[in-house]
Protein backbone atom coordinates (compact mmCIF):
# COMPACT_ATOMS: atom_id res chain seq x y z
CA UNK A 1 0.00 0.00 0.00
CA UNK A 2 1.80 2.84 -1.34
CA UNK A 3 -0.71 5.56 0.21
CA UNK A 4 1.01 4.61 3.42
CA UNK A 5 4.17 6.57 2.82
CA UNK A 6 2.25 9.35 1.02
CA UNK A 7 0.38 9.71 3.92
CA UNK A 8 3.45 9.75 6.03
CA UNK A 9 5.04 12.67 3.85
CA UNK A 10 2.27 14.72 3.76
CA UNK A 11 1.89 14.75 7.72
CA UNK A 12 5.94 15.55 7.20
CA UNK A 13 5.26 18.61 5.26
CA UNK A 14 2.42 20.11 7.34
CA UNK A 15 4.15 19.32 10.39
CA UNK A 16 7.18 21.15 9.06
CA UNK A 17 5.20 23.77 7.55
CA UNK A 18 3.13 24.43 10.64
CA UNK A 19 6.14 25.96 12.45
CA UNK A 20 5.38 24.42 16.01
CA UNK A 21 1.22 24.96 15.80
CA UNK A 22 -1.09 22.88 15.77
CA UNK A 23 -2.66 21.89 12.36
CA UNK A 24 -6.51 21.47 12.62
CA UNK A 25 -7.10 21.09 8.92
CA UNK A 26 -5.54 19.22 6.07
CA UNK A 27 -7.25 19.71 2.30
CA UNK A 28 -5.61 17.60 -0.33
CA UNK A 29 -6.22 17.08 -4.31
CA UNK A 30 -5.98 13.49 -5.41
CA UNK A 31 -6.42 13.18 -9.18
CA UNK A 32 -8.93 9.89 -10.25
CA UNK A 33 -5.82 9.26 -12.43
CA UNK A 34 -3.29 9.10 -9.56
CA UNK A 35 -3.55 5.51 -8.36
CA UNK A 36 -3.76 6.62 -5.01
CA UNK A 37 -6.87 5.38 -3.15
CA UNK A 38 -8.69 8.54 -0.62
CA UNK A 39 -10.00 5.94 1.82
CA UNK A 40 -6.41 4.72 2.28
CA UNK A 41 -5.03 8.16 2.50
CA UNK A 42 -8.15 8.73 4.95
CA UNK A 43 -7.63 5.48 7.01
CA UNK A 44 -3.27 6.14 7.26
CA UNK A 45 -4.10 9.31 8.09
CA UNK A 46 -5.72 8.79 11.08
CA UNK A 47 -2.52 6.29 11.89
CA UNK A 48 0.03 8.58 10.74
CA UNK A 49 -0.67 11.70 12.58
CA UNK A 50 -1.10 10.42 16.02
CA UNK A 51 1.72 12.17 18.65
CA UNK A 52 1.91 14.72 15.63
CA UNK A 53 0.88 18.43 15.19
CA UNK A 54 -1.60 16.95 13.09
CA UNK A 55 -3.22 14.66 15.77
CA UNK A 56 -7.13 14.85 15.65
CA UNK A 57 -6.83 17.51 12.46
CA UNK A 58 -9.54 17.37 9.81
CA UNK A 59 -8.78 15.86 6.31
CA UNK A 60 -10.34 17.06 3.53
CA UNK A 61 -10.01 15.70 0.36
CA UNK A 62 -11.32 16.77 -3.19
CA UNK A 63 -11.28 14.29 -5.63
CA UNK A 64 -10.06 15.90 -9.77
CA UNK A 65 -11.46 14.27 -12.48
CA UNK A 66 -9.39 13.14 -15.39
CA UNK A 67 -9.05 15.38 -18.34
CA UNK A 68 -7.04 14.95 -21.34
CA UNK A 69 -6.55 17.34 -24.53
CA UNK A 70 -6.15 15.64 -28.13
CA UNK A 71 -2.79 16.63 -29.45
CA UNK A 72 -4.43 16.81 -33.05
CA UNK A 73 -7.52 19.00 -32.61
CA UNK A 74 -7.07 20.31 -29.32
CA UNK A 75 -10.45 19.28 -28.09
CA UNK A 76 -10.91 19.08 -24.00
CA UNK A 77 -12.83 15.74 -22.38
CA UNK A 78 -13.00 13.75 -19.31
CA UNK A 79 -10.97 10.50 -19.05
CA UNK A 80 -11.75 7.44 -16.48
CA UNK A 81 -8.17 6.12 -17.78
CA UNK A 82 -4.79 7.84 -18.26
CA UNK A 83 -5.27 7.30 -22.13
CA UNK A 84 -8.07 7.23 -24.68
CA UNK A 85 -9.43 8.07 -28.24
CA UNK A 86 -10.84 11.28 -29.24
CA UNK A 87 -13.99 11.41 -31.30
CA UNK A 88 -11.36 12.79 -34.22
CA UNK A 89 -9.94 8.97 -34.05
CA UNK A 90 -6.79 10.14 -32.56
CA UNK A 91 -4.73 8.17 -29.84
CA UNK A 92 -2.37 11.54 -29.13
CA UNK A 93 -3.92 12.55 -25.70
CA UNK A 94 -2.48 14.30 -23.15
CA UNK A 95 -3.56 13.81 -19.60
CA UNK A 96 -4.17 17.63 -18.56
CA UNK A 97 -5.64 16.87 -14.96
CA UNK A 98 -6.68 13.67 -12.81
CA UNK A 99 -2.95 13.00 -11.92
CA UNK A 100 -2.22 15.49 -9.10
CA UNK A 101 -1.65 14.54 -5.21
CA UNK A 102 -1.62 18.31 -3.77
CA UNK A 103 -1.76 19.61 0.05
CA UNK A 104 -3.94 22.22 -1.31
CA UNK A 105 -4.54 24.07 2.10
CA UNK A 106 -4.01 23.41 6.02
CA UNK A 107 -5.12 25.06 8.87
CA UNK A 108 -2.49 26.19 11.61
CA UNK A 109 -3.78 27.09 15.29
CA UNK A 110 -1.63 29.77 17.17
Amino acid sequence: MHELGITRSVVAICSEQAGGGRVSRVRLEIGRLSAVLPEAVRFCFDVCTQDTPLADAELEIVEVEGRGRCLDCGREFALDQPFGTCDCGSHAIKCIAGQELNIKEMEVLD
